[in-house]
């Protein structure tokens, strides 16, 4: 076997992968991660839910930064709406107001219920749109909340700067199997993450033995899996916080 490493660079995110590939592999640059041995069909499908989780994270993190907004909008009594069918209307019908306004903006929308009304509502990212252009056209209800990513993400008491992986997870988790289709509404011009072709390698990576991080950015994660497939990211090193924005953004978490 030979090894290779690929890295991708989403926003301020870079991923290493490391892994095999058979000896004869004549086209390096098209070799593609093996896929493990699944004892189930659970285990295939859990798989595929991961690679899709991975790639809506990196396209969150290529598409958005703090001048990026998160909004939170809901139905009122008047319009609220009770299947997915006329949401996803009304969700694809909000989106293209905003993008007729706004041609360069950048959005992913998500629909989801609430855990205590079951009423459904959306949630969005954007990037070049303006707040005051979204409460104007967003009339079917309240706009709950609606403020800029954050500079500095933690996860486990390390900062991670503008990775923003957690905040993209919690929307992907919003689709439930009631919904059908797909797990969010993007626009036709969003950024896609950079991704390189593999290089093959002599050297020998492990968990506690890691890439070297790329110039700027700082090691935040590693993992190995029982195929010897190996995972690193590196965000890029987050500026220093003051002692009032840091109070800020604790504030909001």
């Amino acid at each position: 076997m030979r090894r290779v490493i690929r890295n991708t660079y989403s926003g301020s995110v870079c991923e290493r992968e490391v892994y095999d590939i058979p000896e004869l592999t004549r086209n390096i640059k098209a070799a593609r991660i093996p896929k493990p041995r699944f004892q189930n069909e659970e285990e295939r499908e859990q798989h595929k839910l991961g690679i899709s989780r991975r790639r809506h994270a990196r396209l969150v993190n290529a598409n958005f930064s703090p001048s990026s907004l998160y909004s939170t909008l809901t139905f009122s009594n008047e319009y609220e709406v009770h299947t997915f069918e006329e949401a996803k209307r009304i969700r694809d019908n909000f989106v293209r107001r905003l993008k007729y306004a706004c041609p360069e903006a950048r959005i992913m929308a998500y629909l989801g219920r609430g855990k205590s009304t079951n009423r459904i509502h959306m949630h969005m990212l954007s990037e070049g749109v303006p707040e005051e252009l979204i409460r104007r056209q967003w009339y079917l209800g309240s706009v709950v909340r609606i403020e800029h990513l954050k500079e500095h993400c933690c996860y486990d008491g390390v900062d991670h700067g503008q990775d923003y992986t957690g905040l993209a997870n919690y929307l992907f988790d919003h689709w439930t199997p009631e919904q059908g289709g797909h797990r969010w509404k993007g626009t036709k011009n969003l950024i896609q993450p950079e991704r390189e072709n593999p290089k093959e390698i002599k050297r020998q990576y492990s968990e506690q033995k890691p890439p070297r991080a790329p110039k700027g950015y700082v090691l935040v994660e590693s993992k190995a899996t029982r195929y010897g497939y190996l995972y690193f990211k590196y965000v890029r090193i987050p500026p220093k916080r003051t002692r009032k924005k840091a109070k800020h953004e604790n504030m909001r978490s």
